[in-house]
């Protein structure tokens, strides 16, 4: 017999692991770049084509979905941010506030936010969920396709990168 999920368990502890594997490949970033002589803050403006946003704005975006997903979520106010990060060091910092944010909620918070309706502003308009496909139709994927961007950036830059490192850990070398 399969027990029930609860919205807090599908949701608080995947927004920090995924946030806590951001900040893993962000720190293996800065040190490839350190290696190679590279001003690490340059990966901030680096992007996989010319039409989709920069490294620092994927960063930017996954730590709004985690908390402002959980924050609407538990009912709770939506705390603006500002995106005015320029290195490595202030996006690492905005990880671990957002973490810290996320660690503050009580599972009880989350009783009933299946059926909460939730109002998303999106540019000039507005989209309206119940807590559920809030969740698993707009939280989750925005969340994981900006890490997994974020993750794409870097790689493609050549820092080596492996899917152990998506998940905040890195691959064991060979002696």
């Amino acid at each position: 017999m399969a027990s029930a999920v609860s919205m807090y368990s599908a949701s608080i502890p995947g927004f920090i692991r995924a946030l806590n594997g951001l900040a893993h490949v962000l720190g293996l970033g800065e040190a490839h770049a350190r290696g190679d002589g590279i001003a690490p803050d340059a990966l901030l403006q680096l992007r996989l084509i010319e039409d989709m946003h920069p490294l620092a704005r994927q960063v930017q975006i996954a730590t709004d979905m985690a908390r402002n997903g959980a924050s609407r979520l538990a009912g709770r106010e939506v705390v603006s941010v500002i995106d005015d990060e320029t290195t490595l060091g202030q996006l690492q910092a905005r990880i671990a506030r957002t973490i810290a944010h996320l660690e503050a909620f009580a599972p009880s918070q989350f009783d009933g936010s299946e059926s909460r309706p939730v109002t998303v502003r999106v540019g000039d308009g507005t989209m309206d969920f119940y807590g559920h496909d809030y969740l698993f139709g707009f939280v989750l994927p925005n969340l994981y396709f900006h890490v997994t961007t974020a993750y794409a950036i870097l790689r493609q830059a050549g820092v080596p990168l492996g899917k152990p490192d998506f998940f905040g850990r890195s691959m064991p070398t060979r002696s």
